[in-house]
């Protein structure tokens, strides 16, 4: 049933929408993208933050096993510095190494938790910009991918990671799906939408806009305001998500953001799944009635409640692909992530018997 099921993902990678792959975005970034992640293909893991739970990421690594890839942990991934997974510079020097090694295709982060931050100055920009491979996480990574992309123009994915989401005894065939299209097919990711039979999302504010997509966790993106690695969302569609926060905090963080012109000239927002967000007190507004007071007057297109965040189910987004945000059709990403080539034979779709 597994084959099956992986079977019909692989199949369903095709049937998205074609892009011309752009070599200069609408804000001036020379735009690279890493080549498609291929079966066979070597995954480097590494620990930008928290200290890793040994036991979730072997789970994690075995789920990447038996989708056929290879996998090189990080030299300090099990290292031990308070409650970080080793020294600043060890943990940025897995990363600098990762990407300067011929054999690993994609780098994918072990977990979030704090940590990246520290590392983004230590990061070797010219490194990751002369080997552009595949970088994959979010929460606390959100720092890394935004630095990442603003900084060399590779395309980076607010996607699941190794322990903190592979491990889980059921990796939802959604998640994987989302994955694959987005690193491992020539094509866009196309419509991205819930899972069938969980919550919907909807639009707070109809319209329609288009633009380069970028964001990720609503807290960390907060950290990068006054830093040289703050967040540009400049005719950008914005996303953010969110886990554990009071609504008071959501409704100050967003309030920063705006006075920070954060708002100003994007083209649509999305404010996704927020997990065990909520009121403090029974008299304080919800989650959603926050976000409906903060942007009743955009002129942009808004849409709530994409699983995008902390949940069972995460959608993976490319950071720097244009996307267009419609109120009647919903999120469509409409160029492709990674660098088109032609498939190898090796790496053919199974064609498979319903």
């Amino acid at each position: 049933m597994f084959r099956v099921l992986m079977g019909v993902m692989f199949v369903m990678i095709i049937g998205v929408y074609s892009f011309s792959v752009m070599a200069l975005d609408a804000v001036g970034i020379n735009k690279i993208k890493p080549q498609p992640l291929k079966r066979g293909d070597t995954i480097g893991i590494v620990a930008p933050g928290y200290l890793v739970d040994r036991t979730l990421l072997d789970k994690g690594i075995k789920y990447l096993e038996s989708q056929g890839y290879k996998v090189l942990l990080g030299e300090h991934i099990f290292d031990k510095s308070g409650f970080l997974a080793g020294k600043d510079d060890l943990r940025a020097k897995d990363i600098n190494e990762m990407f300067a090694n011929p054999d690993v295709k994609a780098i994918i982060c072990a977990r979030g938790g704090y940590g990246s931050i520290r590392l983004v100055e230590k990061l070797d920009f010219e490194v990751i910009k002369k080997n552009p491979k595949i970088f994959i996480g979010y929460s606390d990574i959100t720092t890394l991918l935004t630095a990442i992309y603003q900084n060399t123009g590779l395309v980076t994915f607010h996607g699941p990671m190794v322990a903190s989401d592979m491990s889980k005894d059921k990796f939802d065939l959604y998640n994987g799906l989302y994955l694959l299209k987005a690193v491992s097919s020539n094509n866009p990711v196309g419509q991205v939408i819930n899972p069938i039979d969980y919550q919907e999302t909807f639009f707070i504010k109809n319209g329609v806009g288009q633009g380069e997509l970028i964001g990720g966790n609503l807290t960390v993106i907060l950290s990068s305001l006054g830093t040289p690695f703050e967040i540009d969302t400049k005719n950008r569609l914005l996303f953010v998500e969110e886990v554990g926060e009071s609504t008071y905090r959501i409704d100050r963080m967003l309030q920063q953001l705006k006075l920070a012109g954060k708002f100003d000239e994007i083209t649509g927002f999305i404010f996704g799944e927020s997990i065990a967000c909520g009121p403090e007190n029974e008299n304080d507004p919800t989650t959603l009635e926050i976000v409906q007071e903060f942007v009743k007057d955009f002129g942009v297109p808004v849409m709530y409640g994409l699983t995008i965040g902390h949940g069972i189910y995460k959608a993976t987004l490319p950071i720097g692909v244009e996307a267009v945000l419609d109120s009647k059709t919903g999120l469509r990403i409409i160029e492709s992530g990674v660098k088109p080539e032609d498939r190898p034979k090796s790496w053919e779709i199974e064609k498979v018997n319903l």
